[in-house]
């Protein structure tokens, strides 16, 4: 989905929009309740860098990044306890860097990071989350490996054309599955935190603000309180504007 250029018709630009707040799509803050929730936070790292390092949990406030929570890793652990007044998608974050997406949610967090994965679990909205990121991985891993069988399809002698048969095939299936799983889960989620945030991180795949045909039929699909939501909304202005600007 990366787009490399802004294309552009004639001396009509698509319309620029402040799309910083957009960088950090996956850890907007989204309202989901308002009464005052309890959590806890247990985490395990067999990463030895993070050994020492304090960790940070971080939500957007205005163009900066707001410290929720913080802790040091002791020993390849650590721990966060507090109270939240709405849910709401956060990042974990080591110094600058951020390391991974959570949802800041009632009940007890278990986060687990290793060389090979991150995992959060423990919480409803959590475990969703991570199984959507498991099945995605599980894609990329997929596609990953269809790169390689280009690479010996062609040191095996196939022709170019047997070889660019057979690889659009399987990115075509990839593509279609990945489409299914993200429009599956957004739509499976419209009404809790992660269906807008993992919307939003699709807004963030392109250099201005635009939509794609599975992106329309989310948003079409969608009840009025995804579509109402403030960056969404504003997200889908502009990109409609935009599209009508390169079709004119």
């Amino acid at each position: 989905m990366n787009i490399h250029c802004i294309f552009v018709v004639g001396k009509k630009e698509p319309i620029v929009m402040n799309i910083a707040k957009l960088i950090y799509t996956v850890i907007i803050m989204l309202v989901f309740t308002s009464c005052v929730s309890e959590y806890q936070i247990q985490g395990s790292s067999s990463v030895s860098r993070l050994d020492g390092k304090m960790l940070f949990v971080k939500v957007p406030q205005g163009n900066d990044m707001m410290n929720v929570d913080s802790a040091e890793v002791v020993h390849g652990m650590f721990k966060m306890q507090g109270e939240i007044d709405t849910t709401m998608i956060a990042s974990l974050y080591m110094d600058d860097q951020s390391i991974m997406p959570l949802v800041m949610e009632k009940g007890s967090i278990e986060i687990q990071i290793d060389n090979a994965r991150i995992t959060v679990k423990g919480t409803p909205l959590n475990e969703k989350l991570y199984d959507f990121v498991g099945k995605k991985s599980s894609l990329d891993d997929r596609a990953y490996e269809v790169e390689r069988m280009e690479s010996r399809m062609i040191m095996d002698g196939h022709s170019m054309d047997v070889v660019e048969k057979e690889i659009n095939k399987e990115r075509e299936k990839l593509t279609n599955e990945m489409n299914e799983l993200v429009k599956t889960f957004i739509q499976d989620n419209y009404e809790n935190v992660l269906g807008p945030g993992v919307f939003l991180m699709l807004c963030n795949g392109f250099p201005y603000p635009l939509l794609t045909p599975l992106m329309e039929e989310i948003v079409e699909k969608a009840p009025d309180s995804f579509k109402n939501h403030s960056l969404i909304k504003e997200y889908v202005e502009v990109a409609r504007e935009n599209m009508q600007k390169m079709n004119d």
